[in-house]
């Protein structure tokens, strides 16, 4: 009996997969590799009915009560043995007007602080008082889940109504098939993890050798070509967007799109509303870089984007389960319908390619590479894009925790690297949300970038309403402001 009692007691343990080490040994003191989010309620949400929320549903998944601990094999979870619920929910207030602008800074200050490595890695912030309602500012770890799971990690926190039936749980997830299936035709993740051990040991000659990128080509067939072909993008250009990073994050979200009008734009030019989403992103940034004086005339820059590789029925399981692919995003495009032309093609192209499948193989061998290679491999590949950006399309209806209708949502992704950039696209209850995250000392006003988003997505909404995808700049800019 005494020793039934102390097995029972002993930690729970899981491994840690390869990938989720990857994201885990991330971690930088410029690029905490955490996921943040704020919930915005149109009512006050109490912090018992919180509470009471995260303890039935939240820590319903397990591993929430675990943390990374390190082994003589590798890191793995293991329980708690000291969890304390009142350090992970937490009761916060705004100071002065408690507007936008004072949550941006609450959020900014916690996006900029590593969360604590002796206990489970996130935090729930809940801010009374906030326009009316309450907000809730999430922070959990990037190797818990990506982002994807993690939407649907909070998703199930909610309901479809003020008062859900007793035991009724959101039925519906919300996860986009995008390279799921390619995972299964291709074949095993697995395989694509041992092929990225052996293809990263190549890859890494390779920035010795060039020579060997010809042979890697003949010998490895399609894999190692995509292999290669990111290996061998030159890095990103300068711009005022990429430099020495700084301790301290920015973030700011734009007032709200309809995702119809959004969708009739798409339908309007052959496009899909991630297309046009993207090429608006674009402009914006452009717009903002010539205000700095920026010379963008010609200027293509990159875009890091995640790939679902999870199937729909495994929504509920944590972990990372995505791929990355270059996006080309055309700053230096001056025509707005030029701009999604070209996101356009390029997202045709990364639709046919594997890499995705190819650059998680490359995370799962980062995750067993000694720390030499990882930092290599990850300074290699965060040179060759300026921003990471994600697009994740969440329900389209009003949503409730505890009784509290959401009004709006917003996360925001953790940079890699060299990588002072993240924007994040969320599309809720009809409406199209756009957030960005910015290194302090890159871009020290990100609401300066949000702000353009609506002007520009206004450009694009105006061309397609009229039919004439050719005219001046001027004069649609001039128009579209008419109304």
């Amino acid at each position: 009996m005494a020793e039934t009692t102390k097995a029972r007691r002993r930690p729970r343990r899981e491994s840690m997969s390869r990938v989720d080490t990857a994201w885990l040994r991330m971690e930088r003191p410029t690029n905490p590799m955490m996921i943040t989010g704020v919930l915005m309620f149109a009512e006050p949400l109490t912090l018992a009915k919180l509470r009471k929320v995260v303890e039935k549903r939240f820590l319903d998944y397990s591993r929430f009560r675990m943390k990374p601990v390190e082994g003589p094999t590798g890191m793995h979870w293991e329980d708690d043995a000291d969890f304390d619920l009142d350090w992970h929910v937490r009761l916060s207030a705004l100071p002065g007007r408690a507007d936008q602008k004072a949550l941006e800074r609450f959020a900014s200050a916690l996006a900029s602080s590593p969360l604590d490595k002796t206990k489970p890695l996130w935090q729930f912030h809940l801010v009374e008082k906030y326009e009316g309602g309450s907000a809730l500012v999430a922070r959990i770890h990037h190797s818990y889940a990506d982002g994807i799971a993690l939407v649907q990690v909070l998703l199930s926190l909610t309901d479809t109504s003020a008062h859900p039936e007793k035991g009724k749980p959101l039925a519906e997830a919300w996860l986009k098939q995008d390279g799921a299936k390619v995972a299964h035709r291709v074949g095993a993740v697995e395989r694509y993890a041992k092929l990225g051990s052996k293809m990263l040991e190549k890859g890494m000659d390779m920035v010795q050798d060039p020579s060997l990128a010809g042979v890697l080509a003949r010998e490895g067939g399609d894999i190692a070509r995509e292999l290669v072909y990111a290996l061998a993008l030159p890095d990103d250009p300068p711009s005022l967007l990429r430099g020495r990073l700084g301790v301290s994050k920015r973030v700011a979200w734009a007032p709200t799109l309809d995702l119809e009008e959004v969708k009739a734009v798409g339908r309007a030019c052959g496009c899909t509303v991630n297309d046009v989403l993207m090429a608006t992103a674009a402009g914006a940034l452009r717009d903002y870089m010539i205000e700095r004086g920026e010379q963008v005339e010609g200027l293509t820059l990159r875009a890091t984007v995640p790939v679902n590789l999870r199937p729909l029925e495994h929504a509920r399981k944590l972990g990372n389960h995505f791929g990355l692919v270059f996006l080309d995003l055309p700053v230096g495009l001056g025509n707005p319908v030029h701009r999604l032309e070209h996101v356009a093609e390029c997202m045709n192209q990364l639709k046919t390619s594997r890499q995705a499948i190819v650059a998680y193989g490359l995370l799962a061998a980062l995750g067993m590479a000694p720390t030499a290679v990882q930092e290599l491999a990850l300074e290699l590949f965060s040179r060759k894009a300026t921003t990471v950006a994600t697009n994740v399309p969440g329900p389209q209806q009003p949503l409730y925790m505890a009784g509290s209708r959401i009004r709006e949502m917003m996360f925001w992704v953790p940079q890699t690297g060299s990588i002072g950039l993240g924007l994040s696209i969320l599309s809720y209850n009809g409406k199209v949300h756009f957030g960005l995250i910015a290194d302090a000392k890159l871009i020290p006003d990100p609401q300066a970038v949000t702000r353009r988003f609506r002007d520009e997505f206004d450009k694009l909404l105006y061309l397609s309403l009229m039919g004439d995808w050719e005219r001046p700049l001027d004069s649609v800019a001039a128009e579209a402001m008419l109304g």
